[in-house]
């Protein structure tokens, strides 16, 4: 809880000092304008979907570095079927569905099965999975040239609170998503498991915990919150390109996942947090954006340095909470 007050905190000065520096001190008044609200939610719930499904894997003491080639795979693939196969949409999104579980199944077979290091089994899929999309597009960017705009509601569209502010459909899939996942993690029998397992692999295990089931379990939400938001992703900016599409996402995703209380060292997070280490992440974005003084190339500076405090707070806690621990049985 303490943790979630001090990033909550932290959330509402960044948010203050943009509006200062940006609205205040310029007389722009850009920062508060309805179209840059409404911005930050979206990107918010876009990022916040893959950052959820990062942090399942976390808290069980693994990583996922392949998020952004799963975003890249379903959001380059997607309308790739529909409009260069013509495949209908059913079809369409039970394969990018399908691959998605499938990437995550996989994932998690490696690592439980044949004992391999999440960092290298995601870092391969990071790899193969942009590869694979560049492969069969042909370096090609896809698109819906124009169509679909049915479905791309899902993502553009808005539910109106006032004449002149909505909130975005990705930002209420978002609350959606992590309404089930607190609920799944807090509320269940599996989600203590998920944290027992994070906690302490061997007791998990002797307790009668099928450990790599549940490490399996983890890989396919993330992967499949993964794919959700590619979909979501492509369908907000229409097209996508395979070399470049969803580059650097996982960062934001575990720095997310990190900023929200999930320790690297697994066994503890919370879904809410890592929304608000999503949205503490896009307006510190948005600062960079619109403040004039602050140069728009230290972005990924900044994203590093944010998941360097988080590993070094994490450190901290433990050394604190063990300092705590020894008092007490000394």
């Amino acid at each position: 809880m303490k943790r979630l007050i001090g990033i909550f905190t932290l959330l509402v000065l960044v948010y203050l000092a943009t509006y200062v520096m940006s609205d205040l001190l310029t007389g722009r008044h850009s920062f508060l304008k309805a179209f840059n609200q409404e911005n930050l939610l979206r990107r918010t719930g876009l990022f916040g979907i893959i950052g959820i499904g990062v942090a399942f894997v976390i808290i069980t003491g693994g990583i996922d570095l392949s998020v952004g080639s799963v975003v890249c795979l379903v959001g380059v693939g997607f309308p790739w079927l529909l409009v260069e196969l013509g495949q209908p949409i059913w079809l369409a999104l039970g394969i990018v569905f399908g691959a998605s579980l499938l990437i995550g199944w996989f994932h998690g077979l490696l690592v439980t099965k044949m004992n391999l290091q999440p960092f290298i089994v995601t870092l391969c899929g990071l790899l193969i999975y942009r590869g694979i999309t560049r492969g069969f597009t042909g370096d090609r960017t896809a698109g819906f040239n124009g169509g679909f705009e049915n479905l791309r509601w899902l993502a553009n569209g808005e539910i109106p609170i006032t004449a002149n502010f909505g909130l975005p459909i990705p930002f209420l899939i978002l609350v959606i998503v992590t309404t089930v996942a607190a609920t799944f993690l807090n509320r269940t029998i599996y989600g203590r498991y998920l944290l027992a397992l994070g906690n302490n692999e061997d007791a998990a295990r002797f307790s009668g915990i099928n450990t790599d089931r549940m490490k399996i379990l983890a890989y396919v939400v993330c992967s499949f919150l993964g794919g959700l938001g590619g979909l979501l992703f492509v369908l907000d900016t229409e097209s996508a390109q395979p070399a470049d599409y969803g580059n650097f996402y996982e960062l934001y995703a575990i720095a997310a996942a990190v900023l929200g209380g999930c320790s690297l060292r697994g066994g503890s997070g919370t879904i809410i947090g890592v929304v608000i280490g999503t949205a503490l992440i896009q307006v510190l974005r948005n600062m960079i954006t619109l403040v004039d003084e602050i140069p728009q190339n230290i972005e990924f500076a900044v994203i590093g340095a944010v998941i360097l405090i988080g590993a070094i707070g994490d450190e901290l806690a433990k050394l604190v909470i063990t300092a705590r621990r020894n008092q007490t049985g000394a």
